[in-house]
């Protein structure tokens, strides 16, 4: 920047410090920096995309008039970000479009045509989750120590690799991440990262569109599949054929499989023995819910990572007071960053408690199919794995019975679904299972009681 253009961007600083709250000016303005002026077009500097949106969201029209008044005619201005310190790679943004450039300085790039090959596919890779900005704490350093391990050595370490948790933990980050590495590492090899979901909707597609040897011949052309969330296969029995399938053809031909779920492979419901037989043949590696010493390090690094400042105080109280999810504790810097900015207010434990106490607000009580089985079989004392037998008795019926009405009242999953996770059984057979169970609870007071007191159980677990 030439000192011409320093003078009249200290300006613009100060009148913005003079027309913002101190903590919007300590967090959005102070570290900006004019780059360059030419052709009407001013560039500066910021250090995330978060801080680049709160000024187009909030104070784009401070902006404009102060470089109207200080700078000149600017027509245009344009953010840039850096995106990648360690390659110093920026993307720049304009405000006055949907346009974005990402240019990259450093010297270090693969050959042409391997960048050619690789772009032959698109890896669906989420690249911002890195293991560099993966935080580690002791509920996940297995996970990622496995998971660097696959990254080093894709189709050699822990094949297949299945990690679980409860949403919220960062499975997502850390599958991506694999990729992201591998990509790095080898970028000869074909990455692909997919939601079960979407795998789904392609195989239908498929045979609806006729063209199931296509979508196979794809699958089994990959080196490295990253399957997320693959707990929605269950019920799909269709599905889980085709992936099968496809496990097989890539496992014998040493192609890395990786995948994530909400529950242990022994805990999937609704999903082909076979199948989880093959999911435990490599390595099963669970991430726990973060302590408070991690939460308050996912915190920092969030906080540091959108270029903002917050008071210790305020970042220790979030982390003992919030819920223990990952998204949910980024979720609130957000909300306090945005908070602050829009009603001038600082950033104390006032502000975080005020935040904090909304979002706890809006905490559901999250009811899964597993946890009404469990509960449903405890309060009758039967063994969960009963109720996926064929037994007849009295109890084990009720139990199945019973974890179908529930189901039904409390989850958003067809009839179908429920009955492939309780005991294997068809859509007729929950139909009745409701039937029974609402006529029960109608005519038999001691069973209406029984009932309301497993509901209750599961509320207010």
């Amino acid at each position: 920047m030439d000192f011409e253009l320093q003078t009249k961007w200290n300006k613009c600083l100060e009148i913005f410090r003079n027309n913002v709250s101190e903590a919007a000016f300590k967090n959005l303005f102070a570290d900006l920096k004019a780059l360059k002026y030419e052709d009407n077009t001013l560039t500066i500097q910021v250090k995330s995309n978060f801080i680049c949106e709160m000024l187009e969201d909030h104070y784009l029209n401070l902006l404009r008039t102060t470089f109207t008044e200080v700078i000149g005619n600017v027509t245009q201005l344009i953010y840039s970000v850096l995106t990648d310190k360690t390659n110093n790679l920026t993307m720049e943004v304009s405000c006055d479009s949907t346009s974005r450039r990402g240019t990259c300085n450093s010297g270090n790039s693969a050959p042409v045509a391997m960048q050619e090959a690789v772009q032959e596919l698109d890896s669906m890779l989420i690249n911002r989750y890195t293991f560099d900005n993966y935080v580690e704490g002791i509920s996940n350093r297995l996970s990622r120590s496995v998971a660097v391990s696959v990254a080093d050595r894709p189709g050699r370490a822990f094949n297949p690799l299945f990690i679980h948790g409860a949403s919220g933990v960062g499975k997502t980050h850390l599958v991506n991440a694999i990729g992201v590495k591998i990509k790095e590492l080898h970028p000869e090899l074909r990455v692909l990262y997919i939601s079960a979901h979407l795998f789904q909707v392609q195989y239908t597609d498929s045979i609806l569109q006729k063209s199931f040897n296509d979508f196979m011949r794809f699958y089994q052309s990959i080196d490295v599949l990253i399957i997320d969330d693959i707990q929605e296969f269950a019920g799909l029995q269709r599905t889980q054929n085709a992936f099968f399938h496809i496990f097989n053809h890539l496992h014998l031909n040493g192609k890395q499989l990786i995948m994530t779920s909400d529950r242990s492979p022994a805990q999937l419901q609704g999903m082909e023995e076979r199948l989880i037989t093959r999911f435990k043949w490599g390595m099963t590696a669970e991430i726990g819910k973060p302590d408070l010493e991690l939460r308050k390090n996912i915190l920092r690094n969030k906080i540091q990572k959108d270029g903002l400042k917050f008071p210790e105080d305020v970042i220790s109280y979030i982390a003992e007071h919030a819920n223990a999810s990952i998204r949910d504790l980024e979720g609130i810097v957000v909300s306090i960053m945005a908070r602050s900015t829009i009603n001038n207010a600082d950033i104390d434990i006032t502000l975080a408690k005020k935040i904090v106490g909304d979002f706890s607000c809006y905490e559901k009580k999250v009811i899964t199919i597993d946890e009404i089985i469990k509960k449903v079989s405890d309060y009758y004392g039967v063994e969960v794995s009963a109720i996926n037998t064929r037994s007849r008795k009295r109890e084990v019926v009720l139990v199945r019975q019973i974890s179908m009405y529930l189901a039904k009242k409390y989850l958003d999953m067809s009839t179908s679904k429920i009955g492939q996770y309780v005991g294997d059984r068809d859509h007729a057979t929950v139909l009745h299972a409701c039937k029974t169970i609402t006529n029960l609870a109608d005519t038999d007071k001691q069973f209406r009681t029984e009932l309301n007191e497993i509901d209750m159980s599961l509320q207010s677990a």
